[in-house]
C-alpha cells in the first residue's frame, strides 16, 4: 500500500505547478491520506489528487513515495485503478 506523488511539473492555477497524489492499492487509501495532508475533496479527479508544488515536500513527509510521472501512471494501472476520461461521440447528421 503505497500513496504515490510526482514532480510538480504541470502548470496550473494561480501561477503554481501541480502534482498528482494517487494510490496504488486503492481509493480509500487515497482519500485518507488527502484528508490527512489537508487536500480538499474537489481536488480528486477521477482517480487521483491535483495537488499544488507548495504540498509536494509535506505529502512526502508524511510518507507519500515521490516518483516520476511514468512510473506514478504505470503503478496506477498496474493496480487497475486508472479512470480515463470519457470522451463523448458527436452525433452524425
Amino acid at each position: 500500500m503505497t500513496v504515490l506523488i510526482d514532480p510538480p511539473n504541470w502548470p496550473g492555477p494561480r501561477g503554481l505547478m501541480w502534482s498528482h497524489l494517487v494510490s496504488d492499492s486503492s481509493l480509500a487509501e487515497l482519500h485518507d491520506f488527502a484528508a490527512r495532508l489537508g487536500v480538499p475533496g474537489r481536488a480528486f479527479d477521477r482517480d487521483h489528487y491535483d495537488v499544488p508544488e507548495t504540498v509536494h515536500a509535506r505529502a512526502v513527509a508524511l510518507g507519500a513515495e515521490a516518483v516520476s510521472s511514468r512510473e506514478l501512471l504505470r503503478r496506477l494501472i498496474a493496480a487497475g485503478l486508472r479512470r480515463r476520461k470519457r470522451h463523448s461521440l458527436s452525433s452524425e447528421s
